[in-house]
């Protein structure tokens, strides 16, 4: 069953679909008298079919307190297997597919984008194993998300199995019996969350939508506006994303911000821009046109609004990363608050603010709202240095959305500014892997 790339706070990504009455029991289970790592959604996941993470929870930094001895384990076991990867990554691949063939189907035909996911998921997750709530959040986003590869329950013990059998051969040197417990405990429950995940789902909606391409707006070379028309409801909240793919590459899906608060006309919209190598976002910026069909998976993302306060909004957004911004900002105009919001919107040049004309026609409208362009090469600084001569913010909620860099930067600056760590929100990172597409 094919991984997702999902963002995290530093995220990975998974698989999916229902449980049956008693769930499958992943590969044997040694006994062990510890309880599974804390909780009853743990750590651990795995990357989806393509897709550049399913992006993680909108992340809310918290301190981590003393590490579990499963933990402590894992955490040794990635640390032993981190400089050969890529050998990891092959002989999982490998065993899967000799020892259960049937899976290969859901996996893209080509694994050039698909190889990577797994270890930098679980490499994510093995830093975050003991953050319950960040945890039981993506866990679940992951389950739901996988309904659209055809993921079944049965599938988790053949990926646990080949998972553990890979990490077995290239951690022999530190693997014993109580490290294979450890991984067992973490992948038996990460998997039955997102089991339990993608059952409740299938009660309430569609694995995916389709969704017809009505408008495809070419802003400059490499990036495009493209709005669709959902077949059926699509419920979501202003600042999540969704996960996307084009008739040209099946199987393969890319993660994309929506780029407004909903509509009452139903339609939605993303901006895309193409990146070198990048098989999703090429077909949407140059090979997409009205009438095109595409595939939706579910809403994901928790980089959202909360109406119960009246703090300020501080949001940064580089390059397309302004997508969900914009759409932060019309969902507080539309919950008709005052609010003061401030939006730093950077790019390397002027040709990169393609759509500073919307975000200052909404300034014009909303004079709670703050629109102040920041290009690298005109004034030689970078979005985190110049949110630094303003302020001071210690009394906003903070929104990044942009690349890892600039969201890992933004980061810091927002700490030094006076932003506590649990108000500075973006969804997805670490590497959002295959950043952009």
């Amino acid at each position: 069953m094919p991984f997702d790339g999902t963002r995290l706070p530093e995220p990975p990504a998974p698989f999916d679909r229902p449980r049956s009455p008693e769930p499958p029991e992943p590969f044997q289970k040694p006994p062990s008298p510890e309880p599974p790592v804390s909780l009853q959604a743990p750590p651990l996941p795995e990357p989806g079919p393509s897709g550049p993470e399913p992006r993680l929870p909108a992340q809310r930094f918290a301190p981590t307190p003393q590490p579990s001895p499963d933990a402590v384990l894992i955490r040794r076991t990635m640390a032993e297997v981190g400089p050969v990867a890529d050998k990891v990554t092959s002989y999982f691949y490998a065993l899967l597919f000799v020892r259960h063939p049937d899976l290969r189907s859901l996996f893209p035909a080509a694994m050039d984008t698909q190889r990577d996911r797994l270890l930098k998921a679980l490499l994510t997750a093995a830093e975050h194993i003991d953050n319950t709530p960040v945890l039981v959040d993506y866990l679940q986003n992951l389950g739901r998300g996988h309904r659209k590869y055809g993921t079944r329950p049965e599938h988790y013990p053949a990926v646990g199995e080949c998972l553990i059998g890979s990490l077995s051969r290239f951690a022999s040197a530190i693997w014993d019996a109580e490290t294979e417990a450890a991984w067992v405990r973490a992948y038996t429950t990460i998997s039955q969350v997102m089991i339990d995940a993608a059952a409740a789902d299938e009660l309430r909606a569609p694995a995916w939508w389709y969704a017809e391409v009505v408008a495809h707006d070419l802003r400059t070379p490499d990036i495009a506006v493209i709005t669709v028309r959902p077949d059926q409801p699509y419920p979501f909240l202003a600042g999540q994303y969704t996960s996307l793919e084009t008739p040209w590459w099946p199987r393969i899906w890319r993660h994309y911000s929506f780029a407004s608060a909903p509509r009452s006309d139903g339609l939605l919209s993303f901006h895309v821009k193409a990146v070198p190598a990048g098989w999703v976002s090429n077909a949407l910026v140059h090979r997409a046109r009205p009438g095109d069909i595409i595939r939706l998976g579910p809403p994901a993302g928790s980089m959202t609004v909360d109406h119960t306060t009246d703090s300020g909004l501080l949001c940064l957004g580089g390059g397309t990363g302004i997508a969900p911004i914009k759409a932060l900002v019309e969902d507080v105009a539309e919950h008709g608050e005052r609010r003061p919001v401030e939006v730093f919107y950077g790019a390397r040049t002027d040709h990169d603010l393609y759509d500073i004309d919307t975000m200052l026609r909404l300034q014009q409208s909303h004079p709670w709202l703050a629109v102040r362009p920041v290009v690298d090469q005109r004034a030689h600084l970078h979005l985190p240095d110049a949110v630094r001569e303003y302020g001071p913010w210690n009394e906003y909620d903070a929104y990044l959305s942009g690349p890892p860099g600039m969201i890992r930067s933004g980061v810091d600056a927002l700490r030094e500014a006076g932003i506590p760590s649990d108000r500075i929100r973006h969804d997805s990172v670490e590497e959002l892997v295959a950043a952009g597409d």
